[in-house]
C-alpha cells in the first residue's frame, strides 16, 4: 500500500486541477492506498460547506465529503484560510485547519507527494 499526499492549490470551478486531484484521491482510496489531502492557497475553497454549483457542474464539496467518509484525511492551511476569510465553522465536517509543520510531517512520511 502506498501513501499519497495530494496538495491542491486551485479553487473549485477555476480549472480542472481540483477535480483531477479528487478523482485521483477517490481512485487511490478505492485501490486500498492511504490518501491525505492538503488544501493550500485557493484550494481551501474546496472545503467550504453548502456549495451549490450550477446545474451540470461538479459538486466538489460533496466529493470531498465522500472522501472524508471513506477515511481520507483532509487538512486545510490555516494561514491560507484566514487570508481568504474562511473560518473553521464554514468548513465541511472532518476538514481540519493545520499549519505548514503538519504538511511537512505528511510529505516526509509519504511515499508520494503530488501537487495539483
Amino acid at each position: 500500500m502506498t501513501t499519497f499526499t495530494l496538495i491542491i492549490y486551485d479553487a473549485p470551478m477555476a480549472k480542472e486541477r481540483a477535480l483531477t486531484a479528487l478523482r485521483f484521491a477517490w481512485t487511490a482510496d478505492l485501490e486500498g492506498h492511504k490518501v491525505q489531502i492538503w488544501l493550500f492557497e485557493n484550494g481551501v475553497y474546496l472545503a467550504k460547506k453548502n456549495q451549490k454549483p450550477a446545474q451540470g457542474l461538479t459538486n466538489y464539496g460533496k466529493m470531498l465529503e465522500e472522501l472524508i467518509k471513506a477515511g481520507v484525511e483532509v487538512k486545510a492551511c490555516i494561514v491560507c484560510a484566514e487570508a481568504r476569510g474562511v473560518t473553521v465553522t464554514e468548513l465541511i465536517d472532518g476538514v481540519k485547519l493545520a499549519t505548514i509543520h503538519e504538511l511537512i510531517e505528511w510529505t516526509a512520511s509519504s511515499d508520494k507527494t503530488i501537487s495539483f
